[in-house]
């Protein structure tokens, strides 16, 4: 994915928001690590390493403002924590999630064949769709492989 830091400032600037260091790190922690969807407190581990007098609620409140502003997306994944992704915008690609019952992983799939489906939706619906969320769970190779 290729991020556009300088976009991203200026989302922020737009709001009459800095991208201050610590909101720097934090989102540097994100983009560095965009294949594990962290929680906040995963996140607060990583960005306390080089700056140890970050608080966890400064961690909450950056995440929570970068959703506001579409940066990151919020995501469920049924594990009683919220967690973080970067957002590809309004006009970005969906991509879904598959989500191990035994160890906890969640993979990505980029594969979307849900675009037809939402026009049909919309025209027979005469209903206007902006998002949709698909997860699928089952068991990872891994985890597929331990137990046969």
């Amino acid at each position: 994915m290729d991020i556009n830091i300088n976009s991203i400032k200026g989302k922020l600037q737009n709001q009459g928001y800095k991208l201050t260091t610590q909101r720097r790190a934090i989102l540097n922690s994100i983009i560095d690590n965009s294949e594990q969807h962290l929680s906040p407190e995963e996140v607060y581990n990583i960005v306390k390493k080089e700056y140890p007098d970050l608080g966890i609620a400064t961690v909450y409140r950056t995440l929570q403002l970068f959703e506001k502003l579409d940066i990151v997306c919020k995501l469920n994944f049924d594990d009683g924590c919220s967690r973080y992704e970067l957002s590809t915008g309004p006009e970005g690609h969906h991509h879904h999630h598959l989500i191990c019952l035994n160890c906890g992983k969640v993979i990505e799939v980029k594969l979307d064949l849900l675009e037809a489906l939402e026009e049909e939706i919309e025209k027979e619906g005469q209903f206007t769709i902006v998002d949709h969320n698909v997860k699928f769970y089952g068991y990872c190779s891994e985890c597929k492989d331990k137990s046969l």
